[in-house]
């Protein structure tokens, strides 16, 4: 049997490079720290990171620390030895190197031969010394030899990626004194889609007015048979612009109460005029109510009716309208006193000779209420004494107060103490919830007396209005609505106007 020569051995100090680089002995742990020193010093860790250190270390986490958390001692590093030069690479191309997910739990790759500490591979102890006799055994060939190893060279550090940073709380905005703060998630500047009723309601906002019918271009349109077609005059637009006022919708009914403490101060001709304007202009719904605690003249200046019941009637039958579902409007017919072409309706108060009784507050209120089921606007006249029951309740259920005068200085300074003693009984608001009208008695007035009226009323009321004289208005029969002047009813509209733009 053939024996093969053990292999030669090198002279101490002269140990071949591979052959000391093979795993048939173990390491001392000298030998490993010195390992793990030049390993340091080959690949130097980032900086600090506390986000990422136990990602990239793990001996760093506290679930893989076998002492439960306790840090580790601190060893003083020793200064590491040289490293040999690094090869040259070849030039990376440009841009950012890709992301390696090995930090973050991939296992890493098997890393170049030399770099691996000889710990890892299998170990068998060093022979102790010659071999004690030749070999036996067949004839074996000589080993090959392992090829030469490549100087070590030092891993590029690749970078890190690091987690995007947490989002930092929103700041809070100063306060700055006089602007309100938009509350987050609103936006100011959304647009919202047009829908068909924001379709509709542009159409009717662009409509323009049609030609003219008044003065001098309605004249030239007419001359023209239409072929010129004049826009409408400043008092002609101001006239469609207070129609438009008074046909308005009301969210409910609305109560308009005509007041002076004196008479002869224009407060049934007033309200018989509303309700002429009210119920041409807005087409009916419309209810002239004497609230008088004794006997009123409203009903007389009225236009008259095959019947002559009245409040105090209305008041002994008021059990049939008590139930909502079945009291209709045609059952008050028997009650109120339809005016014809004026659109609207009286209701009178007591005229007969024989009653002695008063119209008390339970009694408005509850003729109030059930006018108020069956009508869109409630004009009421009231009487003289500010202090009755009745007139204290309507100047409180009432929306707007109308104070009636004319250009008297008598009839002017009742309605100005009749304004004190309302502010004296503690209303709020009476500036805004009143409006003032000054009716002229003759053709001929004290324009001085009229303007310092107009100035005070001004100061005490929203508004004043100026209605001027008108003959069909003197015989003070019943008002012949037909023969009022333009002057008259365009001074109403505009006051009518008024009262509808107050509401």
């Amino acid at each position: 049997m053939t024996q093969v020569p053990p292999p030669p051995v090198d002279p101490p100090g002269q140990a071949d490079p591979v052959a000391s680089d093979t795993s048939d002995r173990l390491y001392t742990p000298e030998e490993l720290e010195e390992y793990a020193r030049q390993r340091a010093a080959e690949a130097p860790r980032a900086a600090s990171n506390p986000l990422t250190d136990h990602l990239i270390d793990p001996l760093s986490d506290p679930l893989n620390d076998p002492i439960g958390g306790a840090p580790a001692p601190a060893v003083e590093p020793e200064p590491p030895a040289p490293a040999p030069a690094p090869a040259p690479l070849a030039e990376a191309p440009a841009g950012p190197p890709p992301w390696d997910p090995a930090p973050f739990g991939r296992p890493p790759t098997e890393p170049p031969a030399g770099s691996v500490p000889p710990a890892s591979r299998p170990s068998t102890p060093p022979p102790s010394g010659p071999p004690s006799g030749p070999p036996s055994g067949p004839p074996q060939s000589p080993p090959p030899t392992p090829p030469v190893a490549a100087p070590p060279v030092s891993p590029v550090p690749m970078p890190m990626p690091v987690p995007a940073p947490a989002a930092a709380p929103a700041a809070v905005p100063a306060v700055v004194p006089g602007v309100v703060p938009v509350p987050p998630g609103d936006d100011a500047d959304v647009r919202r889609f047009m829908t068909a009723t924001d379709f509709l309601d542009r159409r009717d906002n662009d409509q323009v007015l049609g030609p003219a019918t008044w003065g001098w271009r309605g004249t030239v349109r007419r001359w023209t048979a239409g072929l010129v077609k004049p826009a409408m005059g400043p008092k002609e637009r101001a006239y469609e612009h207070d129609k438009s006022l008074i046909q308005r919708d009301f969210d409910g009914p609305r109560t308009i109460a005509f007041i002076n403490p004196k008479g002869g101060a224009a407060k049934t001709t007033g309200v018989l005029a509303a309700g002429y304007t009210f119920g041409t202009v807005r087409g009916g719904g419309v209810v002239a109510w004497d609230n008088n605690e004794t006997r009123g003249t409203l009903g007389i200046r009225g236009t008259r009716s095959t019947h002559r019941n009245t409040t105090r009637e209305l008041l002994e039958d008021l059990g049939r309208f008590k139930d909502v579902y079945q009291s209709r409007i045609g059952d008050l017919g028997a009650f109120v006193r339809s005016q014809g072409d004026a659109h609207f309706d009286v209701l009178a108060s007591d005229e007969r000779p024989d009653v002695t009784g008063m119209i008390r507050a339970e009694d408005f209120k509850e003729v109030h209420q059930l006018l108020e089921r069956f009508y869109r606007v409630i004009l009421v006249d009231t009487g003289n004494n500010m202090r009755a029951e009745n007139w204290l309740a309507a100047a409180d259920a009432a929306d707007l107060l109308v104070v009636t005068s004319t250009v008297r200085e008598d009839t002017g300074y009742s309605g100005l103490w009749m304004l004190d003693a309302l502010q004296d009984a503690g209303i709020q608001n009476l500036k805004y919830k009143c409006v003032t009208v000054l009716s002229d008695p003759s053709a001929q007035v004290d324009n001085k007396l009229a303007a310092d009226l107009t100035s005070v009323y001004e100061q005490r009321t929203r508004a004043v209005y100026r209605v001027p004289y008108d003959p069909a208005l003197v015989a003070g029969s019943v008002v012949p609505y037909s023969q009022l002047s333009q002057a008259t009813r365009r001074s109403w509209l505009s006051a009518c106007a008024g009262m509808a733009e107050a509401l």
